[in-house]
């Protein structure tokens, strides 16, 4: 009988372990299933085992002090039977009714609330497949099953909580343990609430954004969406901290010891809606200003050109100015005034700008550049000054310190304005492309001329970019073995390489069907 006594002892420690351990498990799972947790996997992995083996060893300490007290007393001649009863016996009976209606009570919160969660997931089931259907032509049905799995484990876990406190009430624990649980439930449903919001914003958005490519056209104004469609990852990013931020502050305020803290979290959200806003406006003006200066179809080459050199200049200003507000809005909002500090600012600027006077002169010559219209964005150019090496190719940009060319090789080339030095601009009007042709001392030269009159007239009718015909102008000079002739081809500007190399070509093929051999130049022969 004594050994029957002290195994139903060990018994009800143990039950009690598995029952704790069980409540820890579920827990654990509930908060698995949050994206904070997530990246934390290992953490909470090695907290849970760490609870565990603390129960156990809890367990496995009360079931040998259970056994030691027992054998004591078996030792000392006690009747465990008897001594067992008389301890039951002191127990009030009102105790035993109370603690058995408090069991039974919990036992039925437990089960009602696994039949609660059985037709919550049926429902949801359900209002998924109703919403995926009501936006099947958006392609968003990741976003929406996403959410609703997250709406079922957050219900699931705040009815889970709810069963613990009620069980907690009918057993009659202590108050402080009610209070507890009641903080955890709060806190627990703030945390929920928010991944949910999260998830449904993540939705709308798809949604929006889908609805919008879906209906946009040139005749209304989501014809800009899909220029604008690149901050759609910002604007999530933005609306998860601000989300993340309001959690984390109502979270704060459960806790009376951190309560002061949450007083930053509306500064936050307020700094994160400046950067967020400062970046809409930015893009929203830059492509206003695009779409005046392009909206005319009937642009010059020279206009489009200037216009393209300008609105760079017009973004890189936009961003300084729209930033430089923010920067000040921000330094309002966290209640610290800018004037002392914009002074500051000013009074070491004047100092730099005594030390910097090459940037100060990139930049005077780059506004001369600008507005002397030496050359624009897509001009074919020469720059630079005599005694260093120049650099020529197209303008791929004019900034205010430096103009950045492309070399017909490809390589991007950037001088700074200030040594800009001489410029050879060959995209003003017209350009000649040059070509010399070397013909034997016995040619018929005005047979050769009128050959490459033909093929320049022919060039013209074949290549839009000729403005007129090739003209011979004359003997360029007498060689050992040859007469050079230099041949005239006028071109649209930048255009003279190209056709360089055409005519090269064509010159070449027409005159060897005349009979007429290009000799080689002595001096290639002797090299």
């Amino acid at each position: 009988m004594n050994i029957l006594i002290i195994l139903a002892e060990v018994s009800i420690v143990i039950f009690v372990f598995l029952l704790l351990n069980w409540l820890i498990n579920k827990l654990f799972k509930v908060f698995n299933k949050t994206s904070i947790v997530k990246s934390e996997n290992r953490s909470i992995k090695t907290l849970r085992r760490n609870i565990t083996g603390l129960l156990l060893l809890s367990c496995l300490v009360a079931c040998i002090l259970i056994v030691g007290a027992n054998g004591y007393l078996i030792y000392r001649g006690e009747n465990l039977q008897q001594y067992t009863f008389s301890l039951i016996k002191r127990i009030p009976s009102g105790f035993w009714v109370t603690l058995g209606i408090g069991i039974v009570k919990s036992i039925g919160t437990l089960i009602i609330a696994a039949i609660a969660l059985k037709f919550l997931k049926y429902w949801l089931k359900v209002a998924s497949t109703r919403a995926k259907n009501l936006e099947k032509n958006t392609a968003d049905d990741e976003s929406i099953d996403a959410f609703f799995t997250a709406l079922y484990h957050r219900i699931s876990g705040a009815i889970w909580l709810w069963a613990v406190i009620l069980s907690a009430q009918f057993l009659k624990l202590p108050a402080t343990v009610t209070e507890y649980l009641y903080i955890a439930l709060r806190i627990y449903l703030i945390i929920a609430v928010g991944l949910l919001i999260l998830k449904a914003v993540a939705a709308i958005v798809d949604s929006l954004d889908a609805l919008s490519i879906r209906y946009s056209n040139p005749d209304n104004l989501l014809r800009f969406y899909d220029r604008l469609r690149h901050l759609i990852p910002f604007l999530k990013r933005c609306l998860e901290f601000v989300i993340y931020v309001c959690m984390a502050t109502l979270v704060i305020q459960q806790v009376q010891l951190m309560a002061n803290i949450a007083a930053f979290g509306p500064r936050i959200i307020k700094i994160t809606g400046i950067i967020f806003i400062s970046r809409v406006l930015f893009e929203v003006v830059y492509l206003f200003v695009e779409e005046v200066l392009f909206k005319d179809q009937n642009l010059t080459d020279i206009q489009r050109s200037r216009r393209l050199t300008l609105v760079p200049l017009f973004r890189s200003f936009l961003q300084y100015l729209v930033y430089f507000s923010a920067a000040i809005s921000i330094l309002y909002t966290v209640d610290i005034d800018p004037t002392p500090i914009l002074a500051g600012a000013g009074i070491v600027g004047i100092a730099v700008g005594l030390g910097a006077q090459t940037l100060i002169n990139d930049i005077v010559c780059g506004f001369f550049i600008l507005f002397e219209n030496y050359y624009l964005v897509g001009d074919y150019i020469e720059a630079g000054k005599v005694e260093e090496k120049v650099v020529e190719g197209i303008v791929e940009a004019i900034e205010l310190r430096t103009t950045r060319i492309r070399h017909p090789n490809g390589q991007l080339q950037i001088i700074r304005n200030g040594d800009i030095g001489s410029i050879t601009n060959y995209s003003k009007q017209y350009i000649f492309a040059v070509v010399e042709v070397g013909v034997p001392y016995d040619s018929n030269l005005t047979h050769v001329y009128k050959v490459i009159e033909e093929v320049g007239q022919q060039l013209k009718a074949d290549y839009p970019d000729v403005l007129e015909g090739t003209q011979v102008d004359g003997v360029e000079s007498l060689g050992k073995s040859n007469l050079l002739l230099r041949t005239l081809t006028k071109v649209k500007p930048g255009k003279h390489l190209q056709i360089q190399r055409v005519l090269r070509k064509i010159f070449t093929d027409a005159l060897l069907r005349e009979g007429i051999v290009i000799p080689v130049r002595a001096e290639s022969a002797e090299g």
